[in-house]
């Protein structure tokens, strides 16, 4: 079968981006030809296909400013650009994953247009909500335009811009979801809570597949679960919205020793906030967060907005750590209380601390919690379901 995957960036920038290439080197492991469409950008990984790409656009700034929003609406250059690689490359399926401004959804009425079944992975929001993160102004969870698009007006969500926010909503009456439905055969959903948030926009369900995110299991193995040292850790961006600061403030009262994995905005902040027994480890390549975490009591997801299966519960639990996450948007689904962790409610402090003591309380088959999870979400289980969704097009 021949593949064409697309996303707007082709290096390793978020779980997304991940999920892309772990999903082309699935497929092409399996003997499948993949190609992959994505925007120029300095970063990017080399590529034989990057001669397809349009060229980059930046949204920050005055210059190239048109040229960023005619993308939104699907420019010339995308259009000639894709086209060309649907030519040369005669793709089977073209399976879709963040698309939205830097490439378009044109990308995927052109496939159809032409007969080609088209398969959309959903990372986040966008499709129901024109901030991505179902966020009102980036610090209030929020689902109103999933009734009602024209709520990223009322509410100025939009980077607190009423410009910015006018361009995302017309962005969201031109590629509707009536429009997007046309051309779209399945969307592949990496959690029940995303799923049922599509349904709640008016999305079909017949054409919705939960299958949780690939993970490159393999990377995961550790030579001994036991090996544990004396602190928990938080893996991940330092933003608002995951709940770092929350935590923080917690761990401040608690004796506990708590290694933060990661860098962001809030960084200075947060080290300005912490106590002497919070260490910043700040961002890390893959061999040191594989022994911080592997190595951690638990790790903590104190998330305040709805995650879309972040990578860093699996991550944590392929490598034996349970997990302390906050109970919204798609976290739960992936914790059985006191196996392989726990959760607490969402922004509240006390529960928090509460369940921090728990976790150090409580006993752990860490051994179990590696198998089990290595078992779930390994690249074989995702390839089969994968495949069923694939030839059932």
């Amino acid at each position: 079968m021949k593949i064409l995957v697309a996303n707007k960036f082709y290096y390793v920038r978020g779980g997304d981006c991940r999920y892309v290439f772990n999903l082309s080197d699935m497929l092409s492991k399996h003997g499948h030809e993949v190609a992959v469409f994505a925007m120029q950008c300095p970063e990017n990984l080399p590529t034989f296909w990057s001669k397809y790409f349009p060229s980059e656009v930046k949204f920050c700034g005055n210059s190239g400013a048109i040229k960023a929003v005619r993308r939104l609406f699907g420019d010339k250059e995308t259009c000639t650009r894709f086209n060309v690689l649907l030519d040369d490359f005669r793709p089977d399926v073209v399976h879709l994953n963040n698309i939205h401004s830097y490439l378009s959804p044109i990308i995927g009425e052109l496939a159809h247009r032409r007969g080609i079944r088209v398969v959309w992975t959903v990372h986040d929001y966008k499709l129901v909500c024109s901030r991505y993160d179902c966020l009102r102004k980036g610090e209030k969870s929020c689902v109103a335009c999933l009734t009602d698009r024209r709520n990223v007006l009322r509410y100025c969500c939009m980077k607190n811009s009423l410009l910015a926010s006018f361009l995302a909503y017309q962005e969201a009456r031109v590629w509707n979801r009536e429009r997007i439905e046309t051309f779209t055969d399945a969307y592949i959903c990496p959690s029940r809570f995303i799923a049922e948030r599509l349904v709640d926009g008016g999305f079909a369900e017949r054409k919705l597949h939960v299958l949780r995110n690939i993970v490159d299991t393999d990377n995961y193995r550790r030579d001994s679960y036991t090996k544990k040292g004396d602190y928990y850790c938080y893996l991940g961006r330092l933003s608002y919205e995951k709940g770092v600061k929350t935590l923080i403030k917690v761990a401040n009262t608690l004796p506990y020793k708590l290694v933060i994995i990661g860098a962001g905005p809030l960084e200075n902040e947060l080290r300005k906030m912490a106590g002497s027994h919070i260490k910043f480890a700040g961002f890390r390549q893959w061999n040191d967060i594989r022994e911080l975490v592997g190595e951690a009591r638990f790790a903590v997801v104190p998330s305040e907005w709805y995650e879309n299966n972040p990578y860093s519960i699996a991550e944590s639990q392929c490598l034996g750590t349970p997990v302390l996450c906050s109970n919204i948007g798609s976290l739960p689904e992936s914790i059985q209380e006191g196996e392989n962790g726990m959760t607490f409610k969402s922004g509240d402090i006390g529960d928090l601390r509460d369940k921090i003591r728990r976790m150090y309380e409580t006993s752990f088959d860490y051994a179990r919690i590696a198998e089990k999870m290595r078992a779930e979400c390994n690249a074989t289980v995702y390839y089969n379901k994968l495949m069923d969704i694939y030839n059932q097009l």
